[in-house]
């Protein structure tokens, strides 16, 4: 199997996979409405700390995405 059918293949299994994701209908609707409300009646202190919050939460997820991603191409690109 050369580089080029396994990266078409990758291609066609994350679209697959993001296919699979936009059809469940029933992931649209996680959104909660108790906690919107009490996050939307709390002061601008606690505003402030939910989104200091949501940026710990990605910046560790971020990084490790992209270093797999550039791992990967660099990978495929023959260095070490």
């Amino acid at each position: 199997m050369n580089l080029g059918s396994s990266i078409r293949r990758a291609c066609k299994l994350g679209l697959l996979g993001l296919l699979c994701v936009f059809a469940a209908q029933d992931a649209f609707a996680q959104g909660c409405a108790m906690c919107y409300t009490s996050a939307a009646g709390a002061g601008s202190r606690a505003a402030h700390a939910l989104d200091f919050g949501i940026l710990v939460l990605l910046l560790p997820t971020l990084v490790l995405f992209l270093s797999v991603i550039v791992f990967t191409f660099r990978r495929a690109a023959g260095g070490n």
